[in-house]
């Protein structure tokens, strides 16, 4: 997987912002939204091998910018690989499914699992799911790490996970 959730989130959140969320404020204007919380836990795949297991929690903030939502992310594997990153999601609804597409930079410490190249290592992600009718979303996760050419050496890596997320307003 190269660089194609990454296009998928822009081009998505930046339809959506040019057709929803265009007003007297701007683009981008603040709005609140829904924080949540999520866990999820799954494999992780490099070069298409299945390497180690992950536990990834994600906080989504309380507040929008247009159609993007701040979001922190940090994932530790059974190898001792840690993720910490910062960045944004999209969510789009349809009745009680949901898809959300998130970007974030973060920074990649290497444990017993592969060289990815560089510390820098840009997590782009698509969440497929079904909310409950308390706000509680579960979902199956993908996403792609990789240093998008910062460095050489940039193999990526895959994780395949289940999650769940909880509101917290």
């Amino acid at each position: 997987m190269d660089g194609t959730l990454a296009v998928l989130f822009l081009l998505s959140g930046l339809t959506d912002m040019g057709l929803n969320h265009c007003g007297a404020e701007g683009c981008l204007a603040q709005a609140p939204a829904e924080n949540r919380l999520a866990i999820s836990g799954g494999q992780v795949l490099f070069q298409e091998d299945h390497i180690s297991n992950e536990i990834y929690l994600k906080y989504d903030f309380g507040n929008s910018y247009g159609p993007f939502q701040p979001s922190f992310g940090l994932s530790v594997t059974d190898e001792g690989d840690a993720w910490v990153g910062m960045g944004a999601s999209w969510t789009a609804e349809l009745d009680q499914l949901y898809v959300q597409l998130s970007l974030m930079p973060g920074l990649y410490a290497q444990g017993d699992g592969p060289d990815l190249g560089h510390t820098v290592e840009f997590r782009s992600g698509i969440e497929l799911g079904y909310e409950a009718r308390n706000g509680w979303r579960y979902g199956l996760m993908y996403d792609h790490r990789s240093n998008a050419e910062l460095s050489s050496l940039n193999p990526g890596l895959e994780t395949l996970q289940f999650r769940v997320s909880v509101p917290l307003n």
